[in-house]
């Protein structure tokens, strides 16, 4: 055998070594996750750590990739002195995973999703199909102490000191149920494994999520003395109640408008509320208080980078409407008039209702169309920038006046004014003022709507007498004559 065919018998040797190699990887990595082990390519730093999930699976993924990659940069900021652990599920896609590897600094640890065994139970509510995965931070034991807590925290201050609790802490929000969205656990395997075992023997759950497991497994927290952090730092064993300041409710605030938690420090504010009001959304301001103060946390830690792109895209189409609806002037109630007159009736009927559906489009659509995270001062103003552009094509279209179609886009601009005044004493005042703008706009808007009625039906009947295509304009006079 020749030297050249002695190389290439060596080449191929070797690349089968490395085929080998790496498929000894994978069935080693497939087998630690068939057992519920967790992989992760980052070794711990820290003694303890604050950890979140992700998985995949509902509407709002992207919207919560979000919010983890904004409580990782949150907690980074405020220079705790712990690792910051996402426990992502393995369909968590790879680019998501590098940037809260690379760019967050976050160790992430691949799991697979455990089953949830109460699909079928009554009051299920299928988005918290894959929350059990939160039980696999007991399986963090490469920490002393892990602070678990949910994506729609908002951090005021650090809490290191909650790495002083004992086996498991938690936050009654409710006077009789404590909040899952953050607690503190000492990591077990022997306490995973039980968990495991209860998940498959059918454990009673209230809502068949981790909220209900936890709060059946630890029945008797609210027996258990009140958190206080001993001075000297050492930890604590057993388990205790967290201050509510480690979870204050943000309906609290909109009642006050003002923190008045006397139970531990004012520390972390968090959203249980229906998913289409959490804070990351861009209508979550001025409509809810606090919506403005998270998205100004995004914006001094993560910033808007991955939505200007469509902000730009959008806006640059808005201004295109407005140049061209401004420049070319159709008639479309002229143009339909083309047939016999016996069809004239129905044609303003259709010509009505187009017009109308038009108007709400142009309220409607842009709505959806802005980028759900974007900051909600961009949010607000590249939706009124939309309705304007296409409530312009409506009012150029079909002849219609301005002020009236443009009547609920100025008192949009009222309703948000009126809610973000800073001056309210509390939420029941605010809210009394919110109630009487809507109630002194409802006959503006009335108002407008006939006027577009009456201007729509007297377009329709002047354009009777425009001349159909192909026909000759009348005589000078003609309408004199009628």
């Amino acid at each position: 055998m020749g030297w050249r065919e002695k190389q290439k018998s060596g080449s191929c040797g070797s690349g089968f070594l490395k085929v080998l190699l790496m498929f000894l990887a994978f069935v080693e990595t497939t087998a630690a996750e068939y057992n519920n082990e967790m992989v992760s390519l980052r070794q711990p730093r820290h003694k303890n750590a604050y950890a979140t999930m992700m998985y995949m699976g509902t509407p709002r993924d992207y919207e919560f990739y979000v919010a983890t990659r904004v409580v990782i940069r949150s907690l980074v900021k405020l220079g705790v002195d712990a690792d910051i652990v996402v426990i992502a599920s393995l369909d968590v896609p790879l680019r998501w995973v590098r940037a809260l590897e690379e760019e967050d600094g976050a160790r992430v640890v691949r799991v697979e999703n455990l089953k949830n065994p109460y699909l079928d139970q009554r009051n299920f509510n299928k988005r918290f199909k894959l929350t059990l995965n939160k039980l696999y931070a007991w399986n963090l034991l490469d920490y002393d102490r892990v602070v678990m807590l949910d994506a729609d925290n908002l951090f005021l201050q650090k809490t290191d000191e909650l790495f002083q609790c004992g086996q498991f802490c938690a936050v009654f929000i409710n006077p009789c149920i404590f909040h899952t969205g953050l607690f503190v656990l000492e990591p077990s395997k022997a306490v995973f494994n039980n968990m495991l075992h209860e998940l498959e023997t059918g454990r009673k759950n209230s809502d068949g999520a981790d909220q209900g497991f936890l709060v059946s497994y630890f029945p008797d927290l609210l027996d258990e003395p009140m958190f206080h952090p001993p001075v000297n730092g050492s930890k604590l064993n057993g388990s205790y109640r967290l201050p509510l300041g480690y979870q204050m409710d943000a309906s609290y605030y909109y009642l006050q408008l003002r923190w008045s938690i006397p139970c531990g420090p004012n520390s972390v504010i968090t959203f249980p509320s229906a998913a289409w009001m959490k804070p990351w959304y861009w209508w979550a301001w001025p409509v809810l208080p606090l919506g403005f103060t998270w998205h100004e946390n995004r914006r001094q830690t993560l910033g808007y980078g991955d939505e200007m792109t469509m902000v730009l895209i959008q806006s640059v189409f808005y201004l295109g409407v407005i140049a061209v609806t401004q420049l070319a002037r159709p008639s479309i109630p002229k143009l339909c008039y083309r047939r016999g007159d016996k069809n004239v009736s129905l044609i303003q009927t259709g010509i009505k209702l187009i017009a109308i559906w038009c108007i709400l489009a142009a309220y409607i659509i842009p709505f959806f169309l802005v980028p759900r995270t974007l900051h909600t001062v961009l949010g607000w103003s590249l939706y009124l920038l939309g309705s304007f552009a296409l409530s312009s094509v409506a009012v150029n279209s079909f002849l219609l006046p301005m002020l009236p179609v443009m009547a609920p886009w100025l008192l949009i601009v009222g309703t948000l004014s009126v809610m973000a005044c800073p001056w309210y004493t509390n939420g029941v005042v605010r809210a009394l003022s919110v109630f009487g703008y809507a109630f002194c706009s409802a006959p503006v808007l009335w108002a407008s709507f006939s006027k577009i009625v009456s201007s729509l039906q007297v377009s329709l009947e002047r354009e009777t007498f425009f001349p159909r295509l192909g026909e000759s304009p009348p005589p000078p006079g003609f309408n004199k004559l009628y």
